[in-house]
């Protein structure tokens, strides 16, 4: 199963303030054990809103907004793709994560294809995997 880890921003992540290299060493030997276990597709921390947008979409047309957005405890500053058995798995690999000072994380598991059921036709299902393919040559 995949899983996306979504780190929940905080003030301080909004406000640009970045991890010292104590935390920044920290995290790279999480990473490390996660991609030894296998488990670990991606990760990486995002900019504060203040450098991005959102679109919204209504009637078939999207607008857009560009940050900085109020800080509500739902936005994220970074994340990670997991494979993990379980939602347990995941959670008991997650607590090992080296956060402190209230720090939150969601996760979240990400659909597979079967999970579509017949409106995913054998069509769209070649289209994803021939898409994935292109994806990972880049």
């Amino acid at each position: 199963m995949r899983f996306m880890v979504i780190v929940k921003a905080s003030k301080e992540t909004e406000a640009g303030v970045m991890p010292s290299t104590e935390m920044l060493t920290a995290m790279g030997k999480f990473n490390e054990e996660l991609v030894k276990a296998g488990m670990m597709e991606a990760g990486e921390g995002l900019h504060p809103s203040s450098k991005g947008a959102r679109v919204k979409y209504q009637g078939g047309e999207g607008s857009a907004v560009k940050g900085p957005f109020p800080f509500t405890g739902d936005l994220v500053c970074g994340f990670w793709l997991i494979n993990a058995k379980s939602l347990d798995e995941a959670i008991a690999w997650m607590k090992r994560a080296p956060f402190d000072g209230g720090a939150e994380i969601e996760i979240r598991q990400v659909f597979a294809a079967e999970d579509f059921g017949e409106a995913f036709t054998p069509e769209l299902r070649e289209q994803e995997d021939r898409l994935r393919a292109q994806a990972g040559k880049k």
